[in-house]
């Protein structure tokens, strides 16, 4: 099967020998049973693995053109399973303006010594090159990044990373494997929550690897299971079901975030539109290179530099610190997904008090210009 639609739709289907269930059955079971003690089967015990998990990591590895995949409890532990067999003291190039929870887990784990974050701009391929003149074990690049929407090159940086011995990560949270491969572009990891547009239904936590390698998928799976940070079976259960419409959610979703993105940049009661799908995005010539579409985040600043008053009077976005659903939503990045980074930080990132971030969703792209028209006042 070489269609991402048919392979989404198919991942798993039929698979099942009791009963010839047509969708595979969740699989609570915390113990299974063994035939002989000396003789391990297939599942022993649910931390290490579970035919729900096991049948979702196949189907994003197949998406992902990946090795292998493993599959975890969030998107941040699978951020951090990258960390566990690191050097003490490692350097990891990591982009300065990641989500704020990737940041806040590199502070943390760099207290002590245990790693070195160093924050570079990786849009900037002169800043990634002086930043590899050190020794640095792995570069953790997030393109789009968010909440800016800044565009990396995932092949350059992959190339420049391997030459300098390091291995290149990519959050691929944003876009899912529908829309940007990593790994076919040179990347060793693709990493990302699933709890956002890959599972599209805002209703589990999880997170995935996927590795060009299937030697370190397997070491990772070792660590996901030494500490515990496998998925849940429910959540498996409940990012399958959702995965299955991944290719239909995130075409449709990117397609009314251009059309909003579009009208906003007409709006001279907006003063900035970050959008890869706009032509003015300083990244947009690169993303058509690397993306097969542009996803449903957009930003915006507004021209009176204001975000709480216009946020509080929107109807049909609800104010809430996720992405990649089916409802839409909107987030002061600031205040909630981005709090806990240092003013400081956020001032390097470039990402103020006042930006807004819109999540789009699924609902009639004019009923959301017609909210946002009457929110902007």
């Amino acid at each position: 099967m070489s269609g991402e639609r048919t392979r989404a739709i198919r991942a798993g289907l039929n698979s099942d020998k009791t009963w010839n269930a047509v969708i595979p059955p969740v699989s609570l079971s915390t113990a299974y049973r063994r035939e002989e003690a000396g003789v391990k089967p297939a599942y022993d015990y649910a931390r290490t693995g579970n035919p729900g998990r096991d049948t979702l990591a196949q189907a994003i590895g197949e998406l992902e053109g990946a090795q292998g995949t493993v599959v975890t409890a969030s998107g941040m532990a699978a951020i951090d399973l990258l960390l566990h067999d690191l050097p003490f003291g490692a350097r990891v190039i990591c982009s300065h303006d990641a989500y704020g929870g990737t940041r806040r887990l590199l502070d943390a784990r760099a207290n002590g010594g245990r790693l070195l974050p160093v924050y570079v701009d990786t849009a900037d391929l002169d800043a990634v090159e002086t930043a590899l003149a050190e020794p640095v074990a792995l570069v953790l690049v997030e393109t789009p990044s968010n909440p800016r929407l800044r565009i990396s090159d995932i092949r350059a940086i992959s190339a420049l990373a391997r030459e300098a011995g390091a291995e290149t990560a990519v959050d691929n949270t944003v876009l899912s494997p529908i829309l940007q491969r990593p790994i076919e572009l040179g990347a060793d990891y693709s990493v990302q929550s699933i709890t956002k547009i890959i599972n599209g239904h805002s209703d589990m936590v999880g997170g995935a690897v996927s590795c060009r390698s299937a030697t370190r998928a397997e070491q990772l799976a070792w660590w996901a299971n030494c500490v515990g940070v496998g998925g849940g079976a429910f959540d498996a259960y409940l990012a399958l079901r959702g995965l299955r419409t991944l290719p239909v959610r995130a075409r449709e979703q990117g397609k009314s975030a251009a059309r909003i993105a579009q009208w906003l940049q007409q709006d001279e009661r907006v003063a900035r539109v970050d959008y890869p799908g706009l032509d003015s995005h300083p990244g947009h010539t690169l993303a058509t290179t690397q993306q097969s579409g542009f996803g449903q985040l957009i930003s915006i600043e507004l021209a009176g530099g204001v975000a709480d008053e216009t946020v509080n009077r929107l109807a049909l976005f609800s104010l809430a610190q996720s992405l990649g659903g089916v409802e839409s939503l909107v987030n002061i990045p600031a205040k909630m997904t981005h709090a806990s980074m240092s003013p400081e930080a956020r001032l390097e990132a470039d990402v103020p008090d006042h930006l807004i971030r819109l999540s789009i969703g699924l609902e009639d792209a004019e009923d959301l210009i017609a909210d946002l028209d009457q929110a902007l006042g």
